[in-house]
């Protein structure tokens, strides 16, 4: 089993949900540069953005254990590969090659039949006429207490002393899978052509050139953040540290994630008269807390406070920093352009 050294400093994400649209970006973005088409990492996807309420990808993987109880490292169960789902193959060279002209239609012909990323995309929760969604992006978190490292029995999970990620040495993995059952979030992913287990990498090879990780940078509702938590000057310090608004997914699992969200602001629920119950919220505060844990009301009424400050025309230092006027300011001390460096 592995330990733990703790990192001189940490990087964390922050993630602003009344701002993700769901539009893939960091999605696709991730998929492209890792794993990419790498063979065996077909249905991978390091970056996922979900729809909640719902059941996510893995598919319930809320309830498939993992973390920390009691201080104690707690093994859950390894997501099948139906409940991840995705890697879904079609007939293009049919289609596309093979002179059927309209005689022939796309047709899936390998991968999940049940359940895939985004399967349940934009379903939802709550009945008419107060439908609600929002989107959640989720990668692995890098965890000052990571679960998986710890339950490592080959010691090839490593904390990197310099930024806190969260890395695996790819030769020294056996393929246990026993990361996979210890980590709560389940964002990690069995390579079965290679034998090994994989997760995001916190694009390290472009943090190591100056440059955001691609989750980051190619956001386009600047909804994402990223820099050291211990950073003053930056935003992600102040929205985790100073304003206290974002917050850990599942802070009960007891790994300490590095990844933060902003909890989203409820709409008004609407009568079937047509009338705005100003006084309530269509997103059940109860269904935040069981993501984000009890802190989630306060940060709600912070932002709620500094939103009606800024609508009066008063100044918000916490209001300035998630409109985000200027979309560099979101990336720390990352902020080097890639296509500016010779990558070898």
């Amino acid at each position: 089993m592995g330990t733990v050294t703790p990192s001189k400093r940490q990087l964390a994400w922050v993630f602003d949900l009344n701002k993700c649209i769901g539009c893939q970006t960091c999605s696709v973005a991730c998929k492209v540069l890792w794993p990419g088409e790498d063979e065996g990492t077909e249905a991978m996807w390091w970056m996922t953005v979900n729809t909640q309420p719902g059941r996510g990808t893995p598919r319930d993987w809320e309830e498939m254990g993992g973390g920390y109880h009691d201080g104690k490292l707690q093994l859950g169960r390894i997501a099948s590969d139906e409940e991840i789902g995705g890697g879904w193959d079609f007939n293009y060279d049919e289609v596309l090659h093979g002179g059927h002209g309209r005689a022939k239609h796309l047709t899936k012909i390998s991968g999940s039949k049940t359940w895939g990323m985004n399967w349940d995309e934009d379903e939802g929760g709550g009945a008419f006429p107060n439908a609600y969604y929002f989107y959640l992006p989720r990668l692995c978190n890098h965890c000052t207490r990571p679960a998986c490292l710890e339950a490592c029995p080959n010691d090839a999970i490593f904390k990197r002393e310099e930024d806190g990620l969260v890395l695996r040495d790819e030769e020294a993995c056996q393929g246990a899978q026993q990361c996979r059952r210890a980590c709560p979030y389940k964002k990690i992913y069995f390579n079965r052509v290679r034998k090994v287990s994989q997760h995001c990498i916190g694009c390290f090879p472009r943090i190591e050139q100056g440059v955001a990780p691609a989750c980051v940078r190619q956001c386009p509702g600047r909804a994402a953040f990223i820099g050291f938590d211990d950073d003053e000057s930056g935003p992600v310090e102040k929205l985790i540290r100073k304003w206290k608004v974002a917050l850990p997914l599942h802070p009960e699992r007891g790994t300490e994630p590095n990844v933060y969200y902003v909890p989203p602001l409820s709409p008004a629920p609407l009568h079937e008269s047509g009338r705005f119950d100003e006084g309530g919220d269509r997103i059940p505060p109860e269904y935040l807390e069981s993501l984000f844990g009890p802190a989630v009301h306060g940060a709600l009424d912070v932002l709620r406070t500094e939103l009606d400050k800024k609508r009066r025309g008063q100044d918000s230092e916490l209001m300035d920093l998630l409109i985000l006027y200027r979309w560099k300011d979101a990336l720390g001390h990352l902020t080097r352009d890639p296509a500016d460096i010779h990558w070898e």
